[in-house]
């Protein structure tokens, strides 16, 4: 994104705009009756802005760097059209082609459950405690006005401004000196319910960036030992810098080394096995909105061919008595429920943890109402428990 003629400031509102239109393409194209990028700015403006008519002619003027000004259509139909008769796609904002699966996932929700995925979503930190405790971490950040999340006992939510902005965190000593680190409520919940204790020997099979690495090393109060692994170590790069600055010291990092064999040492050793699958990222969508309109049916089938191969090869590090946790940031059934189906049909030494009993073990137990209907396990969405789209499923080993 290359205006000259902009500061930094303008850019990141140009880029906010940009987002905001991407979050609402497809009900924007039907109320403007066009499917084209100006439809879907003025579609953003009205729907994801608020903004009325008039207030977005003004921005339409057709004076230096501005758009040209509303036709007169382009103004009926921003006073006159609504999503009356539309269907759930386009009233929920996802491509026409996971309509089936969406109605799958969520009935007849599908179109608020897609709604809710098109809202812009606020910063939520998880408090780090192996350094500090939720009031001072508040504290510590109180002039960006943050409250506590309704469902984390470590996390703090702030909301972000008008113009889709957030704070500048990584300019804030509370996040340099590692009191809080950026992650979702619904991924913090994630690795609360994993259920992990200190003294437990964890592998974290799909670390990334290490989120969740972290957060179970808080958990454990740098107790036992977590590896945190990925198949592609150039997502492991940022972990490094983020153990540091967090002051956890019982996390082994093991990135791939070619052909070697790194996690022989770990096979029927492990406590836990979480696994935060790669998948479709549909209930990230909040927070990349792009994303929705990139994915192709060929991806989502990869990934669910990622997802068997994954559950498989985690199984084999899990102990008797042991748990392999499974996570993804997808709200789609095929990524989820019939993943942990097909894998307990095929794997007699594995029963799947009643979800309410998870959610008490954990100590959270408004989760248990959350509860799926579809099959094993917890489901988290925008629309049910304002944070990302999450499923969560702990199986235990026999």
């Amino acid at each position: 994104m290359t205006h000259r003629f902009a500061g930094s400031k303008d850019r990141a509102a140009i880029a906010g705009l940009v987002y905001d239109a991407l979050r609402r393409k497809a009900s924007s194209a039907w109320l403007m009756a066009e499917a084209s990028p100006r439809a879907a700015m003025i579609g953003a403006l009205r729907h994801v802005r608020n903004m009325s008519a008039d207030e977005i002619g003004a921005l339409f003027s057709g004076g230096d760097y501005a758009p040209a000004p509303l036709t007169e259509g382009e103004r009926e139909r921003l006073e006159k059209a609504t999503l009356s008769g539309a269907p759930d796609h386009v009233r929920g904002d996802y491509p026409e082609w996971l309509a089936p699966a969406f109605a799958e996932s969520f009935g007849g929700g599908a179109a608020e459950a897609g709604e809710a995925l098109a809202r812009r979503a606020p910063v939520d930190l998880r408090v780090n405690t192996l350094k500090t405790d939720r009031a001072k971490a508040m504290a510590a950040l109180s002039h960006l006005s943050p409250v506590e999340t309704p469902l984390s006992p470590v996390g703090l939510r702030i909301e972000i401004g008008p113009d889709g902005r957030g704070p500048a965190l990584t300019a804030e000593p509370a996040y340099v000196k590692g009191l809080v680190e950026i992650q979702d409520e619904g991924s913090q919940l994630a690795a609360l319910l994993s259920g992990a204790e200190p003294g437990w020997q964890v592998l974290d099979l799909c670390a990334g960036g290490g989120g969740k690495s972290l957060a179970l090393a808080a958990t454990m109060k740098n107790q036992g030992q977590i590896y945190a692994t990925d198949s592609d170590g150039r997502r492991l790069m940022p972990i490094y810098e983020r153990l540091k600055r967090a002051g956890a010291r019982n996390v082994q990092v093991r990135p791939p080394k070619g052909t070697r064999d790194i996690l022989g040492d770990l096979v029927g050793r492990c406590d836990l096995v979480l696994v935060d699958a790669p998948c479709s990222g549909t209930g990230a969508w909040r927070r990349n909105p792009d994303a929705k309109w990139r994915i192709r049916p060929g991806a989502l089938e990869q990934r669910i061919k990622d997802q068997q191969e994954v559950l498989e090869r985690a199984s084999q590090y899990v102990k008797q008595g042991g748990r392999l946790v499974y996570v993804t940031c997808s709200v789609l059934k095929a990524e989820n429920e019939d993943r942990i189906a097909e894998f307990l049909s095929l794997r007699s030494d594995f029963l799947p943890v009643d979800a309410a009993h998870l959610a008490r073990e954990a100590d959270l137990p408004a989760l248990a109402s959350h509860a799926s209907k579809l099959g094993a396990g917890l489901r988290l969405s925008p629309l049910q428990t304002a944070t990302d789209g999450f499923y969560i499923a702990a199986l235990a080993r026999l």
